[in-house]
């Protein structure tokens, strides 16, 4: 698609995008939410990016002020799965081992691993964003907002630490919170099992309980019955059983006897045998006395099962809540990575539920209690249960602590503040969302994970006195820096090899052939960083350096800038020996601060000009990117001031200084004093993921630390967001991570509308996958047909109002045709009769009524634009475009034709066409920007703005709307006769002499009518069955004009095949049959006229036509 690409390189060049960005107006608030970069764009993305760019730029064009960030999600399991697949690393063990700092280093390279894929393929797309100065949850700046928000909400009661039956994966050794839970439920087939429980002191009598989790029973101790429901005795053979006498005809299949019955409350008390002997034998299990033994149960039902239930407190809700309620004994015979415990010495080390064969260990347990005859029953089940959203593991119902965000308490709120919404599809409010909201829990908003946001939680090793940090100044760091930091080490020279000070600037210090190859390739890791500018050290080997990574980098010359303030440390007379020899002429290291053995500097000296660089370099910058290119010392110096704690860098090697380091380990090095004498240590948790990306209306403006001119939610400054956009699935995730952290902090909801996008699924109806290889790839759609038809074919389908779409390149295709393509031969239509060099003339109000008409479809279209815009329905807004090209085309250009070639008509023609270009561009441009930058471009005025996308939203007058329903009627009949046509066979190009109507239509419509159907005359029928009626009857003068059109569209077929130019003369020849030859002569003058020839006509065999 050349002509996008065109239209790409003019936003670039002429900075449309930042000109649009610059304009002052109302604010229009809005949130971007971050996607990950460990992918390339998939449909699903271009979806939201065509719902955002569409409502956004329309925001603009009506005046508003609109900001448009991008941001980038860095954190969580999805980066750290795709770490652990690269480092062949499978468990938490493994990272450990392999070292949480180099683990963190991998994982903050992998997160913009795409990032220069995303920032082509966003905006070949089409989307206005600021890709250049986006945010990213990973940055320091951010993870100090998350943490005011903690402290804040902790300080209202609203944070705890609690230890509660939750869901984990055992792969990832991980909570994870229930609306993670919820995104993983996939049918599978499990075994559902009836075990005998040996009753104490009635022989051969057993208490029958079923579970479809063999794997918990090491873990049971206690049973637990309905007090009011009816249970009985059975005899079956020699054995008797109790169970809810409602269950006995479905639990035993064979003949049973019954032997008595009674209450739920009257088997309360009496005990069991164990069906493992791995804890009830320990004297120090607290509560052992109180463990296996029957128990009441509100929860415990008829309606399925045996009516008893198996308890083990540390894998399920209801369990926990009664162990804790009947202080019964707690085992936790599973440790967090799923597998068994040393005591339970059976199946000690296996792993109760595995990816691969989720039922082998129950299979294990269940032959073990069939050998003990205590297996009553068993059978394959299918039912729902939940996989871990990343990873794909099944989770574990498990005890685990965590830290909450009390959101059940805030229960209420929640429900206000969502009816104050408007959410596209409206019935999500009350409906998926609002149910949600009903049932909320309280949020586990700890992950015991490494690549996240670590909780600013500090607890004493002593007294466990807890301490909560909200800023960075309570942990007694620096500020961070009002710009991002890269710093490298400049590449290796001869000196390096052998540790040779080499302090003079004047010296000549070329890298050698491998410290040049370790720049290149560090400035090609460096190339999704989009530097700024580059600041180095005055020195040969710096300079050097600095000049490989801008050219590698693209940037400027004027982009690197020389400070001598970044120079070697000055080491005066020292001259010729070695960097320890250097060292060790000072007393001690703290000397190295203080003395100066040979002139030259020392580390203060030293460090006084690196504070004074970066003093400057604050004042004199903002928000840029900036490459520091310098030596070891000094950039330990940098790192220290940045990080609190200094590193050395080896020689090529980069780093991203960009704020204080905040990740693990760095920030589990920081401990405090305690009042009672220990030692505060930080805990080992990190952020979920969706606490962080929920937090992004904040974060991103660094609030409340800086930036209150843009953020303040107390001032109703950038809070709440006028509009937001993400899938249907994100009302279990960012929508709601962010609706209870906003009324958590601010009272408010934090947006006001909300438009939820479907699936974009396979052709036949299943999920795209790469491996089926069963949809298009993207790029390849935008190639062959253009973004703008991918983004109407988005935008004009149900998938804007959270339907799932079953993709279709076909679909595409058609919009294309139907829109872009007739488009662009309407714009070719203009271009070749417009007349660059006459002035504009203005439109008449006596035009034709075609000219009224196309201007009341112009109205129209704008004011039925406008109306689903403003209600945030896209799939409203798109439906009157494609009509309304329809009619530009096939109605009023074809039908306006003559006009064009008239000298009289052309200049009114041209001025109605012109009008409607350029105004219907400006409706267009929010759906399909590049074609509507087309037409813009090719009508507008020197007064006009250069771009449509600077231009106002156009507020048309009505026009005539009198014109829409006659014309409308008139096209009714057009179609019906042209039916009749088809019908009988007629061509449209062979005249009719008569067509009645039950109902005659003005006379300008009349004359449309007749040329469209090709009748002489229209004539008003009576008791007629239909609304149109032709006279079929063809006259020997009517076939005559047929011929003679015939012969009019032959010549003007050759005209095109020879690229003959329009209105030029041309000299041609006919040869034709005798007969036929009569009839052209006849009919010569209109053929002339008609095909702006000069005919020679002549007698032959067979038609041909052929240049003089």
């Amino acid at each position: 698609m050349d002509y996008e690409k065109r239209m790409l390189e003019f936003w670039e060049t002429n900075n449309i995008f930042n000109k649009s960005e610059c304009r002052e107006g109302e604010p229009f608030i809005f949130y971007d939410g971050p996607p990950f970069a460990t992918g390339l764009p998939h449909y699903g993305h271009l979806l939201t990016s065509a719902v955002k760019d569409a409502i956004l730029r329309y925001r603009v064009m009506r005046g508003n002020k609109v900001r448009r960030r991008w941001g980038w999600d860095c954190h969580g399991l999805p980066i750290e799965n795709i770490v652990e697949a690269e480092l062949s690393l499978n468990t938490k063990k493994d990272i450990e081992e392999y070292g949480i700092e180099e683990f963190n280093k991998r994982a903050r390279e992998s997160v913009l691993h795409y990032i220069a894929q995303w920032k082509e393929i966003i905006p070949r797309f089409g989307r206005f964003v600021d890709m250049e100065h986006d945010y990213r949850t990973m940055d320091s700046a951010y993870t100090e907002s998350i943490w005011w928000a903690f402290k804040t909400l902790y300080d209202k009661g609203l944070m705890y630490e609690g230890y509660k039956a939750m869901h984990i994966c055992p792969r990832c050794e991980t909570t994870l919170a229930n609306f993670e839970v919820n995104q993983g439920y996939k049918d599978v087939t499990d075994i559902s099992v009836t075990i005998k429980f040996p009753v104490v002191g009635e022989e051969n009598t057993f208490f029958l309980a079923w579970t479809t989790t063999p794997w918990t029973l090491p873990g049971n101790v206690a049973l637990a019955v309905s007090p009011e429901l009816l249970y009985v005795r059975v005899k079956v053979g020699e054995e008797n059983y109790i169970l809810a006498k409602d269950r006995a005809p479905h639990v035993l299949t064979g003949e049973y006897t019954i032997i008595n019955e009674l209450k739920g409350k009257d088997l309360a008390g009496k005990a069991y045998t164990p069906l493992f002997d791995y804890f009830n034998a320990d004297a120090a299990l607290k509560n052992r006395e109180r463990g296996w033994k029957l128990y009441m149960a509100d929860f415990v039902t008829g309606e399925d099962g045996t009516g008893i239930v198996h308890i083990a407190p540390a894998f399920g809700e209801d369990d926990m809540e009664l162990g804790a309620h009947e202080e019964l004994p707690f085992i936790q015979h599973v440790g967090m990575d799923g597998r068994f415990s040393s005591t339970v010495r059976d199946f000690a080390g296996e792993p109760v539920k595995s990816k691969d064969n989720p039922m082998a260990t129950d299979v294990l347990i269940l032959k073990h209690l069939a050998g003990k005859n205590l297996l009553f029953a068993k059978e394959k089940v299918v039912h729902s249960y939940p996989h871990c959203w990343r990873c794909d593991t099944p989770l574990l119902n498990y005890a685990a602590r965590s830290w909450f965000m009390k959101v059940t308490v805030m229960r209420d709120e929640l429900i206000k503040a969502n009816q104050t919404v408007t959410w596209i599809p409206a019935h999500i409010r009350d409906g998926r969302f609002g149910k949600w909201l009903e049932g909320v829990r309280d949020w586990a908003i700890s992950r015991s994970r490494f690549w996240g946001a670590p909780l600013p939680v500090w607890r004493c090793d002593a007294c466990k006195e807890l301490k909560i940090v909200g800023s960075l100044a309570e942990l007694g760091g620096v500020q961070i820096a009002k710009n991002n930091y890269f710093l490298m080490r400049h590449g290796e020279i001869e000196g390096n090899k052998n540790d040779q000070v080499s302090s003079d600037v004047r010296a000549k210090t070329p890298l050698t052939p491998d410290g040049a190859a370790s720049v290149l390739l560090s400035a090609r890791e460096l190339a999704g960083e989009r530097m700024d500018f580059i600041i180095s050290s005055p020195f040969d080997r710096t300079q050097e350096s600095a000049r490989i990574v801008a050219r590698e980098l693209g940037l400027k010359p004027d982009s690197l800038i020389i400070d001598p303030r970044l120079g070697e440390i000055n080491t005066g007379n020292f001259t010729g020996g070695t960097w320890q020899q250097y060292w060790s002429r000072y007393s001690s290291s703290e000397a190295r601060w203080t003395e100066h053995p040979y002139g030259g500097e020392n580390k203060t000296d030293m460090q006084k000009r690196i504070e004074e660089f970066l003093k400057d370099s604050e004042s004199r910058y903002r928000d840029k990117r900036i490459l520091i290119i310098s030596h070891g010392l000094p950039l330990v110096m940098l790192r220290t001031l940045f990080e609190g704690v200094g590193a050395h860098l080896r020689t090529g090697e980069w780093h991203n200084a960009g704020g204080p380091e905040l990740h693990r380990p760095a920030i589990d090095a920081i401990t405090f004093p305690c009042s009672c004498g220990g030692e505060m240590r930080r805990i080992p948790e990190v952020f979920d993921c969706w606490f962080e990306s929920g937090s992004m209306p904040f974060a991103e403006a660094h609030y409340p630390f800086e930036n209150s001119d843009t953020f303040d939610p107390a001032r109703g400054v950038g809070y709440p967001a006028d509009f937001i956009a993400e899938g249907l699935d994100q009302t279990r995730g960012w929508f709601y991570g962010m609706l209870i952290l906003g009324v958590g902090l601010f009272g408010a909801s934090p947006y006001r509308h909300v438009i939820a996008n479907g699936l974009i699924l396979a052709e036949d109806g299943q999920k795209m996958s790469k491996r089926l290889k069963n949809y298009p790839d993207p790029l390849a759609v935008m190639e062959r047909y253009g973004a703008d038809a991918l983004r109407f074919y988005f935008l004009s389908s149900p998938v804007v109002r959270a339907e799932d779409l079953n993709f279709s390149e076909r679909g595409v295709a058609e919009l294309y045709r139907k829109n872009v393509l007739r488009l662009r031969n309407v714009l070719s239509f203009y271009n070749t009769y417009a007349n660059r060099e006459a002035p504009p003339v203005a439109v008449q109000a006596s035009n034709p009524v075609l000219d009224r008409w196309i201007l009341a479809r112009l109205s129209e279209l704008a004011r039925e634009v406008t109306e689903g815009l403003d209600a945030y329905e896209l799939d409203r807004a798109t439906k009157p475009i494609t009509l309304f090209i329809d009619d530009l085309s096939t109605w009023y250009l074809r039908r306006s034709r003559e006009r064009f070639k008239n000298a009289d008509e052309k200049s009114y023609a041209l001025a109605t066409l012109r009008t409607v270009l350029k105004e219907s561009s400006k409706v267009l441009a929010p759906f399909m920007p590049f074609i509507a930058e087309e037409l813009y471009r090719a009508v507008r005025s020197e007064q006009d703005p250069e771009s449509v996308h600077l231009s106002r939203w156009p507020e048309l007058p009505e026009g005539e709307r009198a014109t829409l329903v006659p014309m409308r009627e008139a096209r009714a009949l057009v179609s019906q006769a042209l039916t009749w046509r088809e019908r009988e066979e007629i061509k449209i190009r062979q005249p009719l002499a008569t067509m009645k109507v039950r109902a005659l239509p003005l006379e300008e419509y009349q004359e449309l009518i007749r040329d469209e159907v090709n009748v002489k005359r229209i004539v008003l029928g009576e008791n007629m069955g239909e609304d149109v009626w032709l006279d079929t009857i063809i006259t020997p003068q009517l076939r005559e004009e047929g011929v003679a059109r015939e012969f009019i569209r032959s010549v003007q077929d050759f005209r095109k095949s020879e690229g003959c130019a329009l209105g030029e003369i041309v000299a041609l020849t006919i040869r034709a049959g005798k007969d036929d030859a009569v009839l052209l002569e006849k009919y010569r003058a209109e053929l002339e006229q008609a095909t702006a020839t000069q005919l020679t006509i002549a007698e032959g065999e067979m038609l041909s036509i052929s240049r003089s």
